[in-house]
């Protein structure tokens, strides 16, 4: 056999095996799954529905097991991967937790945003003002409640004195988490009464472009937008109502439920909605259709095109800010 033989026979296994992906088209869902993953918001979001669709799993695998073990399929009552994933779960909270840490910046900058560019009622301006203060004061106190829990911070801290003798403020662990808890229970309800001014204001817009004369109706990709609005609406409120027991529960020194299983549930209906959102908040505008082979021939009245690309980028900007 020549080398030109034998290199062609190299050349083609390789291809088989080394160059398998070749055979594999590019994927829209894969680029934008990246595209999501890549930032904070979406990685947080599929870590969460992660620990809770593993939370959830926990008391389902356990009562499977009791079950085969009463009518004799196991020799012992327990799951051994039940344990496996409550393990998996503590240390995605934990890490959620951790890669928090800078949550706050985020609601500097919307605050900041928020008085250049307010929200189109009063009602909505006092909401989302009280909800930024109410975040504001959540942030340190849940970092707080996550560092003492690692005692990385004293369970006292000392304080000055004027007498000179030092004295030390011991750290109520629990008024730390329950009042941490509190701010982004009242957060959510905030937040569904923002749902409440939306909503309102999305019916105020829908009934007015009712009254549209048959020449002045809305065109495919406004009612598209129109549809999206109401989508994101219905998302948020689903993720806001699931919250709310989750609040409730955490904000109690006894708690809500008895069963922390519900809490498990509701955790993982909002980690469901909120990844949805996201999913949905990261899809790529679909691309304009190409021009037809004709029109790039005609010739353009001088300075026609300049006038119309800027006028369409000034409308869309003072749209974006005003809203």
């Amino acid at each position: 056999m020549s080398n030109a033989r034998k290199t062609l026979i190299v050349n083609q296994i390789e291809d088989l095996t080394l160059g398998v992906f070749g055979s594999l088209r590019p994927s829209e869902t894969l680029d934008h799954l990246i595209r999501y993953l890549s930032t904070w918001n979406g990685s947080d979001k599929l870590f969460m529905l992660i620990q809770y669709a593993a939370k959830v799993m926990v008391p389902i695998l356990q009562a499977r097991a009791r079950l085969q073990h009463r009518v004799g399929l196991r020799n012992e009552p327990t799951s051994s991967l039940a344990p496996n994933l409550a393990k998996l779960a503590s240390i995605i909270s934990d890490a959620r937790t951790l890669w928090g840490i800078w949550g706050i910046l985020p609601i500097i900058q919307w605050l900041i945003s928020l008085e250049r560019s307010p929200p189109p009622t009063r009602r909505l301006l006092t909401i989302e003002r009280t909800q930024g203060w109410s975040m504001l004061a959540f942030y340190p106190l849940q970092h707080f409640s996550y560092l003492r829990t690692h005692e990385l911070i004293p369970a006292a801290l000392p304080l000055p004195s004027l007498s000179g003798k030092p004295r030390r403020v011991a750290i109520n662990d629990p008024a730390v988490s329950l009042w941490s808890t509190r701010l982004w229970a009242a957060y959510v309800v905030l937040q569904l009464a923002h749902l409440r001014e939306d909503r309102a204001l999305l019916l105020k817009r829908q009934r007015a472009l009712n009254r549209l004369s048959p020449r002045e109706k809305l065109q495919p990709e406004e009612r598209a937008e129109l549809a999206r609005r109401w989508d994101s609406l219905y998302n948020e409120l689903a993720v806001n109502l699931s919250y709310l027991p989750m609040t409730i529960h955490w904000s109690l020194e006894k708690g809500l439920f008895k069963n922390d299983a519900w809490v498990s549930l509701f955790g993982l209906a909002a980690a469901i909605a909120s990844f949805r959102s996201g999913w949905k908040a990261t899809v790529l505008p679909p691309s304009p259709p190409p021009a037809e082979p004709s029109s790039l021939l005609e010739p353009e009245a001088e300075g026609s095109s300049t006038v119309s690309d800027n006028s369409q980028g000034l409308a869309t900007d003072t749209g974006y800010n005003t809203q």
